[in-house]
């Protein structure tokens, strides 16, 4: 057997991801759509593991972070007030002849690497997506899908406040879609105009925003070396100060090893008090809480770990892929290629396979499959699969990242057993059907914790 294969070809990927239901082209039938992507039944059900993990850790097991749903269209004047408007840009360079746009930072050469001619002079350009409201295109009704989910949470800072009753350190998350018009896309799902995230604002006491920013930047470490992600394979940059952006005191990345190079996956930025501040001062409302020590009002800093959930499902498809090549029992060479994902975040987690169409085989793992997806021991997502040879079944089950798949064969007629394949090490195991929901729980929650 050889080595896991890591470097992966992103086509390869996307093959991959499209054939087994992760993500397809957005609007294939009509050629597509650049850099929109949609998800499919296993794709979404990676997504929908990725953000109860998340709301599990960073909210559900917190003591003083909320929840929140925010609109994705605001008020305009939220966005001049957060600096959007006139700061949230890119500079833009444009070929003179066949109109090729780039970035400027992301390009060294002055000509056009589409067809060699020369490039315009750099031009800022906002990303955020313009929108009216009401049946009348004109400036008096345009406003903005966001491009953070964070704004909708700091103009209900009082609202959430007043309603907990409590004063910071608290937190409110939420989860939702933001919208960027950028410029340069690509790397499959990795930079898309469309994208889903995971965010939290983390109000303090101006004091303690040092302490709790580097708490939040080990506790989103951590959390992604619980979905399987390899440590080796992450880190944390710190940015430089002339990076830093025109709110933030500080920001750390995490960063992942992605094929072309290191690649952010989330970002851990302490915004002080900017975003209150302007805020209060936009719409005439004290954005702040009274102190009862000091007796004094006081706009709290921010400390607000972000997360890019669709760079999250392609960094957990890149760490699981893996391509290997086996001797078969008559001595040939054979490609298996399986996506060894975490089973807490596996789409399918077990796999019932009758080891033929024969009706009484049928069933039997007709009866198993109902009993282990109704049982309240077992609540992964369990799949049933009778169709082509059971070799070609457990190919297809390891392209989908199900850890274990339960053979029911013609012996379990006899001896009330079934085998028990595990994804990694292909290793099988005997386990009588009276005892398989334990063994289920013990294999997959080694896995989850080993």
């Amino acid at each position: 057997m050889t080595s896991p294969k890591h470097q992966i070809d992103l086509e390869e990927l996307a093959s991959l991801a499209k054939r087994r239901g992760f993500v397809f082209q957005s609007s294939e039938i009509y050629g597509g759509l650049a850099s929109t992507w949609d998800y499919g039944p296993l794709g979404i059900e990676l997504k929908r593991k990725l953000k109860e993990l998340w709301w599990d850790n960073f909210v559900i097991k917190q003591e003083n972070v909320f929840g929140l749903d925010s609109s994705i269209i605001m008020h305009p004047k939220v966005w001049d007030a957060s600096g959007h408007t006139s700061n949230f840009s890119d500079p833009l360079v444009e070929c003179k002849q066949c109109n090729h746009r780039y970035r400027s930072d992301q390009i060294e050469s002055s000509e056009c690497t589409n067809c060699g001619r020369e490039l315009s002079e750099p031009r800022l350009f906002n990303l955020m997506f313009k929108t009216f409201l009401g049946p009348v295109e004109d400036n008096s009704n345009s406003t903005y899908l966001r491009p953070e989910t964070a704004q909708g949470i700091f103009v209900n800072f009082l609202n959430v406040k007043n309603t907990i009753n409590k004063n910071p350190p608290f937190g409110i998350a939420q989860i939702g879609k933001s919208f960027r018009n950028e410029i340069t896309t690509g790397n499959f799902i990795f930079r898309t105009r469309e994208f889903e995230m995971m965010e939290m604002e983390f109000f303090v006491p101006p004091e303690d925003d040092d302490q709790w920013h580097d708490y939040w930047i080990n506790n989103s470490f951590e959390w992604y070396l619980n979905l399987g992600l390899s440590e080796k394979r992450l880190r944390i940059r710190k940015h430089e100060p002339e990076e830093l952006a025109h709110y933030s005191k500080g920001t750390s990345d995490i960063e992942y090893l992605f094929p072309w190079g290191w690649g952010e996956i989330a970002g851990i930025a302490n915004r002080t008090n900017y975003d209150l501040t302007a805020h209060s001062k936009e719409s005439g409302k004290e954005l702040s809480y009274f102190d009862e020590t000091t007796k004094k009002h006081v706009i709290p800093y921010v400390v607000e770990p972000s997360f890019g959930l669709d760079r999250a499902v392609m960094a957990l498809l890149i760490e699981g892929y893996t391509h290997e090549t086996l001797v078969g029992a008559k001595g040939k060479e054979e490609t298996r290629i399986s996506l060894r994902l975490n089973p807490s975040v596996a789409p399918v987690q077990v796999a019932i396979l009758p080891l033929s169409k024969k009706e009484i085989l049928s069933e039997l793992a007709r009866e198993i499959y109902k009993n282990i997806k109704s049982s309240s021991l077992v609540k992964p997502l369990i799949y049933y699969d009778e169709t082509q040879s059971i070799g070609r079944r457990y190919r297809r089950q390891d392209e989908i990242g199900t850890p274990l798949c339960v053979t029911v064969d013609f012996e379990s007629l006899e001896d009330n057993a079934v085998t028990i394949r595990q994804r990694d090490s292909m290793d099988q195991k005997r386990v009588l059907i009276n005892k398989l929901e334990d063994e289920i729980v013990s294999l997959l929650s080694n896995k989850v914790h080993g």
